[in-house]
């Protein structure tokens, strides 16, 4: 069972397709990323002036402990904001970069599935056992790995 320069040839531009496209990905995550943290510091900013200008036109000590829960309300409503786009957006992060493993995963299965087949339609007579063994483990082991996604998952 020798690969030939034409599959190595194959599978190594299969893999650089691969690590190009999970480079897309995390590069997209993180200038979502950068996006929000620019939005919140443009908000920020803008916020701050605002708060500074009423805390400017304060004139006694009963505005400006009205002024107070004005000022800190928003800020409780934005930094929880910000924690669930922050949140979204390692979930969509996560599951792209899942995604992308799961349709690897799958072709590496039928890659290994063909090379089994292929080998055990070249096996020497006798071998019957050893192929049935062989089989098993693949088989096995690609429930394992079908089952340990799935479990992580439900867990999360």
């Amino acid at each position: 069972m020798n690969l030939t320069p034409e599959q190595i040839a194959a599978a190594q531009k299969a893999n650089l397709e691969t690590l190009s496209g999970l480079t897309n990905q995390a590069l997209q995550s993180i200038e979502k990323l950068v996006e929000l943290k620019m939005h919140i510091a443009k908000q920020s900013l803008s916020d701050s002036m605002n708060s500074a200008k009423k805390a400017l036109e304060v004139k006694d000590i009963q505005q400006l402990l009205a002024h107070q829960p004005e000022a800190v309300q928003p800020m409780a409503e934005k930094i929880m904001a910000y924690s669930r786009h922050l949140y979204e957006l390692a979930h969509e992060t996560q599951n792209s970069f899942t995604q992308s493993a799961e349709k690897e995963f799958q072709a590496a299965t039928k890659k290994i599935n063909s090379l089994v087949e292929e080998w055990t339609k070249n096996a020497p007579v006798g071998s019957d056992a050893a192929v049935q063994a062989m089989k098993q483990a693949i088989a096995f082991a690609n429930n394992v790995f079908e089952t340990s996604p799935k479990a992580v998952k439900h867990a999360v």
